[in-house]
């Protein structure tokens, strides 16, 4: 008799705990409509990416247009190129730092609308400038739009993906939005060395990713805002409802009623009040450590997964290949951004984030090392490829990780903190490995992108918590 009362009560603890928001989240199905959600989310970071590798793609062909110049011909003193690179990754800075905390004010739907308008705006403003001055300030302005973006992508996913899907929705985020690296490493081969309608090739590279990012922000407009995010802000009906939507759109015909939350001693409480985050928070003691880790760990992975993305062509041309097989080379050596996403899509919840982290950054190292003493362009392109896969692997992981281990209520402040090191370093790493290219060659680059994925193995392997199958609430 006691053993079926006790089933009985487990049971009923159990239903409540599904009928409360987190459980009714992490309750949700692997359905098509999930995935479908999660697929819209990631059209956005397509073309952010998109956006992001252009970068190193088009630059040749402002050069060749005269619009940039080498060495202390440039504007500031320096190439044209790497103060291009250092304008968008300073504009990522302000934006991932300054704007992105916003998200956690405004919420994650608008703030994310927002930035997408913006970004696209000032691209498509860019292509038509005619200086170099003009093309490095709305880089820059592109930048901030991007950096905004990239960060609340990333805290919108994580808190709608339930505990079990979360690694694998990210890379599987990722595989689309990794799509956009061969595509204009491709469309660059094409455009860059023609001349179409009286506008350079660069500038038709430049627009097609703008008009395309703006046809997605009509398309997005009926995103939901996050569950999550509204019951922090105390609206607790929206927040149900907008989850009452999602349950449906993922085949759950009858959503069970909400119920009031539960406290540790088994009674209940009154669902908790708006908390507005402050910047203090993320440096409190529960958190402190792993704010300085993911301090470290942006910091050094932005000079391994941009000092090889973005200087890829210039690398490869270091080798001996003309621009033409340089552009060429670098389009099959990106098809591993979207399949190695692709693939570890499928084992992505089996391993813990942190150690993920560590062995995509033992693997650049390894293939990185082997890419230097690389003179065949068969066999560059194999180690090219692998460092590309072990970046994508690498990417998803860190991106899921950071949105894991910090409240609702401080994750876009917290994340787009830690995550603006990562910018803050390329400002300065784009400038540096400009300079490592020039007196000591392709291989001096691939010794310090080796040294600092060392360093973000040692940080994430030693100081990161675990999060694997947790609840938001509970890490």
């Amino acid at each position: 008799m006691t053993t079926i009362t006790s089933t009985g009560m487990a049971n009923d603890h159990m239903s409540a705990d599904r009928r409360t928001l987190a459980g009714r989240i992490d309750a949700l199905p692997s359905s098509a409509g999930l995935w479908r959600f999660i697929t819209l989310l990631a059209l956005g970071g397509f073309f952010e990416l998109y956006d992001l590798f252009e970068t190193g793609y088009i630059s040749s062909g402002l050069v060749a247009a005269g619009v940039f110049h080498t060495g202390s011909a440039g504007v500031f003193g320096i190439a044209d190129q790497a103060a291009f690179a250092s304008a968008t990754f300073l504009g990522l800075f302000v934006g991932a730092s300054l704007l992105a905390p916003y998200a956690d004010r405004f919420g994650r739907r608008l703030t994310f609308m927002c930035a997408l308008a913006w970004y696209g705006a000032f691209s498509l403003l860019m292509a038509f400038q005619q200086s170099a001055e003009m093309i490095i300030l709305f880089r820059f302005l592109v930048g901030i739009g991007l950096g905004v973006e990239l960060v609340t992508i990333d805290t919108y996913l994580s808190e709608w993906v339930p505990a079990h899907l979360r690694s694998r929705a990210f890379a599987f985020s990722f595989f689309i939005q990794f799509l956009s690296v061969p595509t204009v490493a491709l469309m660059s081969w094409w455009l860059v060395p023609q001349t179409i309608l009286s506008l350079e090739g660069w500038r038709w590279v430049v627009i097609a990713g703008a008009v395309c990012s703006l046809v997605i922000w009509l398309i997005r407009k009926n995103l939901p805002e996050s569950a999550r995010w509204l019951a922090q802000q105390g609206r607790h009906q929206e927040a149900h409802q907008v989850l009452s939507a999602m349950e449906k759109r993922c085949g759950i015909a009858s959503p069970l009623p909400p119920v009031a939350e539960e406290g540790r001693d088994g009674g209940q409480f009154a669902p908790e009040q708006p908390k507005q985050g402050r910047f203090s928070e993320i440096w409190a003691p529960a958190y402190r450590q792993r704010t300085l880790m993911l301090v470290v760990m942006n910091f050094f992975q932005a000079i391994g997964f941009f000092g090889f993305g973005n200087w890829l062509p210039a690398l490869l041309s270091g080798k001996g290949a003309t621009v033409t097989h340089s552009l060429l080379y670098a389009f099959f050596i990106t098809l591993a951004y979207p399949l190695g996403s692709l693939i570890c899509s499928r084992y992505a919840d089996k391993l813990e984030n942190k150690w993920q982290i560590v062995f995509s950054s033992l693997m650049t190292v390894v293939f990185g090392t082997l890419f230097a003493f690389m003179t065949n362009p068969v066999l560059m392109i194999i180690c090219g490829f692998l460092i590309t896969y072990s970046n994508a692997w690498l990417t998803f992981s860190y991106h899921a990780y950071q949105t894991e281990i910090f409240p609702t209520h401080i994750r876009a402040r917290a994340v787009g903190f830690c995550y603006s090191f990562s910018r803050l370093s390329t400002v300065f790493s784009s400038i540096l490995i400009g300079l490592i290219l020039q007196y000591a060659g392709s291989q001096g680059v691939i010794a310090f992108i080796v040294l600092s994925m060392l360093i973000v193995m040692l940080s994430v392997g030693i100081y990161g918590p675990k999060t694997r199958g947790m609840d938001l609430e509970n890490i």
